[in-house]
């Protein structure tokens, strides 16, 4: 989705959607090169993004990307759905989110951050019964689900934080001193 969304509005090029993606989102995905153009060959094969040739004098041709109707659909739908309470999906797909959110809707940032917390807050409430569920000689699982659950603990405290500092600095590139 990373991919898609970087054409929402403007087409691009493979490699400078690349590029961002790594700039940008460097610790929330780590993109080759490689996997990135199988992508978008997956998104091309899907009908999200459609691929027109430009030539260049002296240099190969180079694919000009642009999103579909159906890959702009596809990418709102995402865009409005929350991920759920693991800290990997929160970590990754949550966090992409809110980058898009930021830079295209900024003002449903506030109510994606809520959204998400009630979703983490849910989960929370689940692996705690979990963990009082378990039989006393499941020493593992119960070591297993404490360490989500104080995981989870601390993501919802970072939610909070996020939350406030967004509403406070709207522009998270440009860092409060």
């Amino acid at each position: 989705m990373a991919l898609l969304g970087l054409l929402f509005g403007k087409p691009g090029h493979g490699y400078d959607l690349h590029r961002t993606v790594i700039a940008d989102l460097g610790e929330v995905w780590h993109l080759s090169q490689s996997q990135a153009y199988a992508i978008l060959r997956r998104l091309e094969a899907q009908g999200d993004i459609a691929a027109k040739e430009i030539q260049q004098a002296k240099r190969p041709a180079r694919q000009l990307l642009r999103m579909t109707a159906q890959g702009r659909r596809r990418f709102l739908k995402w865009l409005a759905t929350p991920n759920g309470g693991s800290t990997r999906s929160i970590r990754m797909e949550f966090v992409t989110r809110l980058y898009f959110l930021q830079a295209l809707m900024p003002d449903r940032v506030d109510s994606a951050i809520a959204q998400q917390t009630g979703e983490a807050a849910l989960h929370l409430e689940r692996l705690r019964g979990a963990r009082a569920a378990l039989a006393s000689k499941q020493v593992y699982s119960w070591m297993s689900l404490d360490l989500r659950i104080r995981q989870l603990e601390v993501v919802l405290g970072w939610l909070a934080d996020c939350r406030t500092s967004l509403l406070l600095n709207p522009n998270p590139k440009q860092k409060e001193t």
